[in-house]
């Protein structure tokens, strides 16, 4: 079944390399989504926990989940870069 789907995927996009550069595009974005989900949770409980560090909990939240974005974003270009190199 794998074989049949990477046949047709290869077939499609004409390289590996452009192949494999949608594949890592795709994970970055779906591991910053799964991150940031993560970190949003947390911190809502957190909150929920100690009412009175809602602002510092909300400030690091926000500034590790701009790190994530500027991660996801930096894999999605290199992934960009080698699709277009190939």
């Amino acid at each position: 079944m794998f074989a049949t789907l990477f046949a047709l995927l290869l077939e499609a996009t004409g390289s590996v390399s452009v192949m494999g550069a949608a594949i890592g595009a795709g994970l970055a974005a779906i591991g910053a989504g799964l991150g940031i989900g993560r970190i949003g949770g947390s911190a809502m409980e957190g909150i929920a926990r100690q009412p009175e560090a809602a602002g510092r909990i909300q400030t690091a939240m926000l500034i590790i989940a701009a790190l994530i974005e500027a991660v996801a974003l930096f894999a999605a270009v290199i992934c960009l870069l080698v699709a277009t190199a190939a």
